[in-house]
């Protein structure tokens, strides 16, 4: 756990030792003044600041229902076991009502989980290995699938956390950013073909090698003669 020095706007915050609290408003005031946005800390670190608190894992787990993004290792799989994130703050809770007004559910069921592995075919979106399988260049490590968030950018600017299977070595590289407005910009900026090749590779959810793609891979292995035979027939048929 990496601990935060507090700001001028954190000395208005109430005491998260103040044991007139509940354990869910500690667990948060906890969070925001001794852990900070970003960091990590584990479950023995938690239960040591709460001893005389009953069930304190629970009462964090709870903050999720208040927006609080609190990652463990099945939603970042570049934390170990042990450990948590916490991401993001959600509903002020120690304030008198918030607790109420912003409650909603942010984590996912297993069925939720499995809907979004078999949207993405059980395939990880960032290197493509399936469930269980052997990595190209360590075939003694098999791959991990699991659900990650996504921070996408909107068109228009706004920012959206979407969820996406992926394994766990690709995870553990961080959290990753995808433009979406600049890429549909390009996939616009495509010739009617290359959009239909485009369109058939979504389709068939994996990029499949046409007869030109066949056809170089060919040419290149071809002897310097024989490409300028090959470039001079390209040629006469274009004219």
């Amino acid at each position: 756990m990496v601990v935060t020095q507090g700001t001028e706007s954190d000395m208005t915050l109430p005491s998260w030792q103040d044991t007139k609290l509940g354990g869910k408003i500690r667990a948060a005031l906890w969070l925001e003044t001794e852990v900070g946005v970003g960091n990590t800390f584990t479950k023995a670190e938690l239960r040591k600041a709460f001893p005389e608190v009953a069930q304190i894992d629970r009462r964090l787990r709870d903050l999720r229902d208040f927006g609080w993004r609190i990652d463990t290792s099945r939603d970042d799989p570049a934390l170990k076991q042990e450990e948590q994130r916490y991401v993001a703050k959600g509903a002020e809770v120690w304030i008198p009502g918030q607790a109420k007004t912003a409650k909603h559910k942010n984590s996912l069921s297993a069925a939720q989980r499995t809907k979004i592995m078999s949207d993405d075919n059980f395939l990880c979106r960032t290197c493509g290995i399936g469930s269980g399988e052997p990595y190209e260049d360590d075939k003694d490590v098999l791959s991990h699938l699991n659900v990650a968030r996504r921070e996408v950018v909107l068109p228009g600017g706004a920012i959206e956390f979407q969820m996406v299977t992926e394994c766990k070595r690709c995870g553990s590289t961080g959290t990753k950013q995808v433009d979406l407005a600049a890429f549909l910009g390009q996939v616009e900026g495509l010739s009617a073909l290359e959009q239909q090749v485009f369109a058939s590779w979504i389709a068939a959810d994996q990029r499949t090698r046409g007869a030109m793609e066949k056809l170089w891979g060919i040419f290149r292995t071809l002897p310097v003669a024989s490409r300028e035979a090959v470039r001079q027939a390209v040629a006469g048929d274009n004219k």
